[in-house]
């Protein structure tokens, strides 16, 4: 029997925007009050092999979409010791702005997405701004562009990356959005990325309003607990309370990273 090589795996945040709890849930919240979002791009490390998932946006979109950029995801990816332009292989959980927005940062990268999100992104529905508000044309067609440049692994569902990874397609936030599990040394970590945006999301069963199916995002909760071997190995894609339930690993990092496997 082999014995799986643990990761590190931390959260970068980059970016942050101050909202209402009214605007993190459908139907709205009952006790409004201040619930900021944060934006995080994730690494995950061992001994043999490094995976970064998803890329952020930048300080243009950032003015644009009227969000706090606190610096580009790459500077703490450098913290880390991990250099984007010698990244090999990057999971990209969907391919809305803020997750896909500094593709071009990572020059030797192969982006790992599942064959859903890249179909829906240039399907019909994209002509309707509801589900079209996430995505940037221009980072959708260069998708299209990295799969002709031969740049693009296209996953189809559940798939083993190897034997301490493997991605499994969710849905519900978007057609084709993945979440990614990983072995840690407290066992089975998932980054639920925008499966569950907060973890009230998840915990109380209040979806988040941007979405492209509600009952596929409710049933993506399940699969997502059946993945980690403990609630608190479940990761969600921009609570701010990640910052402070997790430690950074070290003192320079305090505010940028925290190691999510301690």
């Amino acid at each position: 029997m082999s014995i799986l090589q643990p990761f590190k795996v931390y959260a970068i945040r980059y970016a942050t925007v101050a909202r209402h709890a009214s605007e993190n849930f459908i139907g709205g919240d009952p006790h409004e009050r201040g619930m900021d979002m944060d934006y995080f791009v994730w690494v995950a490390i061992s001994d043999s092999k490094t995976w970064v998932i998803d890329t952020g946006f930048n300080q243009a979109a950032a003015q644009r979409r009227k969000r706090n950029f606190l610096r580009c995801p790459t500077e703490g990816l450098k913290l880390l010791g991990v250099d984007a332009a010698k990244v090999e292989d990057l999971i990209v959980t969907h391919l809305h702005y803020d997750h896909i927005g500094n593709f071009d940062l990572f020059p030797k990268a192969r982006f790992h997405l599942q064959d859903a999100e890249l179909a829906y992104a240039t399907g019909r529905h994209m002509a309707k701004p509801f589900f079209s508000g996430a995505y940037e044309v221009d980072e959708v067609v260069a998708m299209v562009r990295n799969v002709y440049a031969g740049r693009v692994s296209f996953h189809a569902g559940d798939v083993q990356l190897a034997p301490n990874i493997s991605v499994h397609l969710i849905g519900g936030h978007t057609k084709g959005l993945q979440c990614v599990r990983l072995w840690t040394s407290r066992g089975w970590l998932v980054l639920a990325s925008d499966a569950s945006h907060y973890l009230a999301n998840m915990n109380e069963g209040r979806p988040f309003p941007i979405v492209a199916e509600v009952t596929t995002m409710v049933e993506g909760w399940d699969k997502l607990r059946s993945l980690a071997d403990d609630p608190g190995l479940i990761i969600p894609g921009h609570d701010p309370e990640v910052m402070q339930r997790f430690k950074a690993p070290a003192p320079a990092m305090e505010g940028i990273v925290v190691r999510l496997d301690q």
